[in-house]
């Protein structure tokens, strides 16, 4: 099999499973207990931090873990709303991954202002059409970094100079770049982000809210108070400690390849431009470094950006049609709806996205299995 659906999830790097597997057998404590074990078990779970805190280029006091990317989305939006009796305003985008527009949905029906601002054919927010939607009662700005559908970057360090001279907090998601691209919150000027481990070789059910030091968040959730009473629950010691050595991993071995990377997605690129039928999307070159993604020009509203998938992974190629979480619906992407398109070629999309790992033959094969595919399917069909 070929695998090129790595904005979905990485496989954990056999270093991250070997020492995921040592902490199960020997440091299982519960880090809040004061005994051996439970001091054993906390020493993992800090050093996990501090591995965390180094590849974003901020202090071990200012990461809150979380089981996960939505999570901490979730504590980053509800951690601010709840500290408003009344409801307030909030601005993002139309770009969003679900973890971030769904809570932002909730707050709507409890009476909160949601300001959705448009993207341009690339999926970019203009920064200034954003300050001019900023309100006197604007309490969070969020914007997603990397987009998982189309692979766009948003200019975040630009917004975040914005949000800052106006003192509203700014959160950005940024699961898609966390490891794929060199991260440094404090010159970024963002006062919360969100990553996710299993996007870098890491384990899945781990991340991590960064929280600016001094800024106020609410708990998400409540019990034992762990996490400086920010996010209760007992750490899950095992996947923490693999988390920190997907951290250390990301600085030594593949934020080095990134020049790597950026030459396959190019090349790939290149040979998908070449196929009939096919459509780039999403901004060039203020891109995800390992991500490719196109529009079918060719499907019609039986055969979509799902079908190519299917067809794909008959001949042992695994893309998929969108972002991973919503790439079992059937309705038009809402990303690419934003952006400008119309409900068919909206249900067209395809997704690749790469490692240091993928070779160039393994994307000569995957464009030459898609390409007998279309040749195959387009005959028969209507445009979009």
């Amino acid at each position: 099999m070929i695998y090129l659906d790595y904005s979905a999830t990485t496989p954990p790097h056999p270093q991250v499973i070997a020492r995921v597997s040592e902490v199960l057998a020997q440091e299982w404590g519960n880090p809040s207990s004061i005994h051996h074990y439970g001091q054993r078990a906390a020493l993992v779970v800090e050093r996990a931090r501090l591995a965390v805190a180094a590849l974003v280029g901020v202090t071990p006091e200012e990461i809150i873990f979380t089981s996960g990317g939505t999570e901490a989305n979730h504590l980053a939006i509800f951690g601010i709303a709840q500290q408003y009796e009344r409801p307030q305003h909030i601005l993002t985008s139309a770009v969003e991954h679900p973890a971030v527009s769904a809570p932002l949905s909730v707050l709507a029906q409890r009476g909160w202002q949601i300001t959705t601002l448009p993207v341009d054919a690339w999926g970019r927010v203009d920064p200034e059409i954003l300050a001019t939607h900023l309100r006197p009662h604007t309490v969070l700005v969020s914007i997603i970094y990397g987009q998982s559908e189309v692979g766009t970057l948003q200019p975040i360090a630009e917004i975040a100079r914005i949000c800052r001279a106006r003192g509203i907090p700014f959160h950005t998601d940024a699961i898609q770049v966390v490891g794929r691209l060199p991260v440094d919150v404090p010159a970024l000027g963002v006062d919360l982000l969100s990553l996710s481990g299993h996007k870098f070789y890491g384990p899945q059910g781990c991340g991590a809210l960064v929280v600016r030091r001094g800024l106020a968040v609410q708990p998400w959730l409540y019990g034992g108070g762990q996490e400086g009473g920010k996010r209760s629950g007992t750490p899950p010691v095992a996947l923490l400690a693999g988390l920190g050595v997907a951290a250390q991993l990301a600085q030594t071995e593949f934020l080095p390849q990134v020049a790597q990377v950026r030459a396959l997605r190019d090349y790939l690129c290149a040979r998908l431009q070449a196929l009939p039928g096919l459509r780039l999307t999403g901004a060039w070159p203020e891109r995800l470094p390992h991500h490719v993604s196109v529009v079918w020009t060719g499907g019609d509203g039986e055969h979509t950006g799902k079908t190519l998938v299917h067809y794909l992974n008959q001949r042992g190629v695994c893309v998929s049609s969108g972002s991973a979480c919503a790439s079992g619906k059937t309705q038009p992407s809402p990303v690419l709806q934003a952006m400008g398109y119309g409900d068919h070629l909206a249900r067209c999309g395809l997704r690749f996205s790469l490692s240091h790992r993928t070779t160039y033959v393994e994307i000569d094969q995957a464009v030459t299995a898609l390409g007998e595919i279309l040749q195959q399917l387009t005959p028969a069909l209507s445009p979009c």
